[in-house]
């Protein structure tokens, strides 16, 4: 019996936003040949072009955008073949249990593990985050660095501590993010602390982590407090009253039953401000709910790194 490969739908929307110059450059960089000033062409096959975002293989009639349709089309690669070439080990499963028969089910796929965690460490501290709080997660297993595109992936764990949600991330130029496939947003990424009384909530871990360091800038202590990831951007209803507690929430609220006050640091973009408000009015019947979004900037790390006074967020950043 074949077993089909499993690839979750976002890891596939995830795979087709990298373009082929983004590819080449990050991870084939030996194949990539300058050929004018906004031109490129590749050392196997110099009759194809890449130009404004797309490419075009002039001597066999046909060209795409994405790197995905380079490796499936130039590289012959499968499709799942294709979609693990750019998102790396962990991203498809090929054995799959025969029958999945819910999500709760779905095993987590961890990509394999660097025996090194130098480019993340680097890459954290770029983004402004503190040495003793990246040190401290990767003593607890929180991040990890995988092969072979050296990402950032952020782990959460359930109350055995095995682990259900992985977030990956990329340390490059790229901007590739998602989850791995499997997780579990109900135990999404956190630094917890009991008895608080009280969770702080951020869209993504980077902004959690430059919370926890903001804390310790200000001389507090960052791990008295209680900070949970949404795991992403959250989407109410149309009518806002209609709207859910994300499941990350709704866990927390559940096991901590001391907790009284929520306190929102999402983004100051519209959809930080949109699901700023849903939380509000979902939550204020039975929680002190608190909206303090970043002073400066889009998010908590936009803030984090304008008062470190890091203008670039690659400006400390390495080549590997």
């Amino acid at each position: 019996m074949i077993i089909m490969p499993y690839i979750a739908p976002e890891v596939i929307t995830e795979a087709k936003r990298m373009d082929l110059l983004t590819y080449l450059s990050e991870y084939e960089p030996e194949e990539l040949v300058k050929f004018s000033s906004n031109t490129y062409t590749t050392k196997t096959h110099d009759s194809l072009k890449i130009s404004n975002g797309k490419w075009m293989w002039w001597s066999r009639g046909f060209g795409g955008k994405s790197a995905l349709d380079y490796l499936i089309k130039v590289r012959g690669m499968s499709f799942p073949k294709a979609v693990e070439a750019i998102m790396g080990n962990g991203s498809i499963s090929y054995n799959r249990p025969e029958k999945v028969s819910s999500y709760e089910k779905q095993p987590l796929l961890l990509p394999e593990k660097s025996p090194s965690s130098d480019v993340v460490v680097e890459y954290l501290f770029s983004r402004g985050i503190d040495y003793e709080i990246i040190n401290y997660c990767l003593d607890n297993d929180l991040i990890m660095e995988s092969l072979p595109y050296h990402n950032v992936v952020f782990i959460g764990y359930d109350e055995e501590r095995k682990p259900k949600y992985a977030a990956y991330r990329a340390t490059n130029q790229s901007r590739l993010m998602g989850d791995c496939t499997g997780s579990k947003k109900q135990y999404s990424f956190r630094l917890t602390a009991e008895n608080t009384g009280e969770v702080h909530l951020f869209e993504c871990a980077i902004d959690l982590l430059s919370y926890a360091t903001l804390l310790k800038l200000d001389g507090r202590e960052w791990r008295e407090h209680n900070l949970v990831s949404l795991a992403g951007v959250y989407a109410p209803r149309t009518k806002i009253e209609e709207s859910k507690v994300p499941v990350s929430v709704r866990k927390i609220l559940q096991k901590g039953k001391s907790i009284k006050r929520i306190i929102l640091h999402l983004d100051n973009d519209i959809a930080g401000r949109k699901a700023t408000k849903a939380l509000q009015t979902i939550l204020q019947d039975e929680y002190e709910v608190v909206d303090d979004p970043p002073m400066y900037g889009k998010d908590v790390n936009d803030f984090l790194c304008k008062r470190l006074g890091i203008k670039n967020k690659t400006e400390r950043s390495f080549e590997r």
